[in-house]
């Protein structure tokens, strides 16, 4: 399975914002919704993570450092659009998790994502005030197995075999 770099799974994200419905991503936003792509894409893809960079428990939630720092010049700010993005270098089952990522946890504002990251056991268990610690791909799939439908386990197995096919 590819692994991709957070960045290009941060451009995806960014690619789907949209300026003019006001509907922008900050920082923040950015960091939960690659959490939540992992921890999904970890139990879709057979323990196979989208991305290599690691997650750490930060004071407001789940965040990818490397990604933090490159954004991190736009404050609490929204972050512009991606706007050319080359769908090519996704496979379509990789799509449609990042899609369904989109979808469902993009409706939430940043602090209410990390409102739910905080209740979520990958962060509470990795948390510590004096110290960033790495949330375990382990971590992820032990939670997510819990939020990841064996139905959705299937559709991606499909998505997938009928893209090699093609």
């Amino acid at each position: 399975m590819k692994t991709y770099t957070a960045s290009e799974i941060a451009d995806y994200f960014l690619a789907k914002s949209d300026g003019e419905d006001g509907d922008l991503i900050s920082n923040l936003k950015l960091q939960k919704l690659c959490y939540y792509a992992q921890g999904i894409g970890l139990v879709a893809r057979n323990g196979s993570p989208l991305f290599s960079e690691r997650l750490e428990a930060w004071l407001h939630g789940p965040v990818v450092p490397a990604l933090y720092g490159h954004f991190k010049k736009y404050g609490r700010d929204a972050i512009p659009p991606v706007s050319v993005l080359d769908l090519t270098k996704y496979d379509p089952a990789d799509l449609m998790i990042l899609d369904d990522v989109c979808d469902y946890y993009g409706q939430y504002s940043a602090w209410r994502l990390r409102e739910m990251t905080h209740a979520e056991d990958p962060w509470k268990n990795a948390y510590d005030a004096k110290t960033s610690n790495v949330i375990s791909l382990d971590a992820l799939l032990s939670f997510f197995s819990g939020q990841v439908s064996s139905d959705y386990r299937n559709r991606y197995e499909q998505v997938s075999s009928a893209a090699k096919e093609s």
